[in-house]
């Protein structure tokens, strides 16, 4: 049996699959986007019908974003999802660190996403 070759990751798994540095930073804004709105629909507990009426979206582009869809919704559109759902989005800009002339783009969400407003 032949063992499979490995290579180690940029940190960027989209650079990693060959885009762009400039669409692999937008993906990793949308996916990170993406996971927070997913994770606070499925934390709520919520029916893709009850997510669609709150998102004021029909329940089939529900459906896409559930299941990692991120074509056809830009950032912008899913910041302004997360903030129908009550969520805060923060974005951070500095200045590159250890001397790089180049940034990173990084995403991370809160561990308290899902759970719903009383």
């Amino acid at each position: 049996m032949t063992r499979a070759a490995v290579t180690k990751s940029s940190g960027n798994v989209f650079r990693d699959l060959g885009f762009s540095d400039e669409k692999s930073a937008e993906l990793i804004l949308k996916s990170s986007l993406l996971q927070a709105l997913q994770e606070t629909i499925k934390g709520r507990g919520w029916k893709q019908a009850e997510a669609a009426a709150q998102l004021e979206i029909d329940q089939a582009k529900v459906s896409k974003l559930l299941a990692g869809q991120m074509a056809g919704f830009s950032i912008e559109r899913l910041v302004h999802f997360l903030s129908l759902l009550g969520q805060d989005v923060e974005v951070t800009v500095r200045k590159a660190s250890g001397g790089r002339a180049r940034g990173t783009v990084r995403a991370r969400a809160s561990k308290k996403l899902g759970r719903a407003v009383s």
